[in-house]
């Protein structure tokens, strides 16, 4: 399994990679499953077909915790291929474990920085969706520049996107709701489809997450934005 440091590091990353805890069961799905749902990082853009042995559309979470909502997704739409990218290994080998009990063909995994991906692996126009379901807020001052939602992080997203793409952000932070809307207001490149604040009992068009039940347990209201990619 490749652990190869990005070719181009950036001073400020929208990460912190925390020591977990690895699982002996968590060890062995990366161990035993990796070869066969892992894709090891490389500067070379993926040939999705190939990987997938068919052509579908293709839809990107980035950031996706231990996997659960991201293994329903895929369980939910076998039509769909999804592509899963995390840089915490315990979440990783949680999300093989429950890929190979739910028998999915139509998952693979990444673990690497998003933004290389988003660079380095994605073709343009090759993806139908992104996901970015609530990442780090960041919710101190001085740390706002680590915030993943930013004009680098949707200029990648909208050139990966096909035309008529979905970028679908979920956040329950309503300084970082206000970040996000922000910046996508002042972006040409995409045009509002569908937004909701809601207290988490109709999430929009996806699974609950496990970091928007915390929320939820502290009272907070949750954001949800559809943004669709301009032709």
């Amino acid at each position: 399994m490749s652990k190869s440091a990005p070719t181009h590091p950036r001073s400020i990353r929208s990460f912190v990679k925390r020591a977990g805890r690895l699982t002996k069961s968590q060890r062995r799905a990366l161990d035993a499953l990796w070869p066969s749902l892992g894709i090891d990082y490389t500067e070379a853009a993926l040939d999705l077909d190939s990987l997938f042995g068919r052509t579908a559309p293709r839809v990107l979470e980035i950031g996706f915790g231990n996997g659960d909502s991201l293994v329903a997704m895929a369980a939910a739409r076998p039509d769909v291929d999804f592509i899963g990218v995390e840089v915490h290994e315990p979440g990783v080998g949680h999300c093989l474990i429950r890929s190979q009990e739910s028998g999915l063909t139509n998952l693979r995994l990444i673990m690497h920085d998003a933004f290389d991906v988003l660079e380095h692996q994605l073709a343009p126009a090759s993806l139908a969706r992104v996901n970015l379901y609530f990442p780090d807020p960041w919710p101190k001052k001085r740390h706002h520049k680590r915030r993943i939602v930013n004009d680098r992080f949707l200029e990648l997203v909208a050139s990966r996107l096909e035309s008529g793409g979905v970028l679908h952000i979920a956040t329950d932070w309503e300084n970082y709701a206000e970040h996000i809307a922000a910046a996508l207001a002042g972006n040409t490149a995409f045009e509002l489809k569908d937004h909701r604040q809601h207290d988490g009992s109709e999430p929009l068009d996806r699974p609950a997450t496990r970091f928007e039940s915390r929320g939820r347990g502290l009272g907070h209201s949750i954001w949800d934005w559809q943004y669709r990619r301009r032709p």
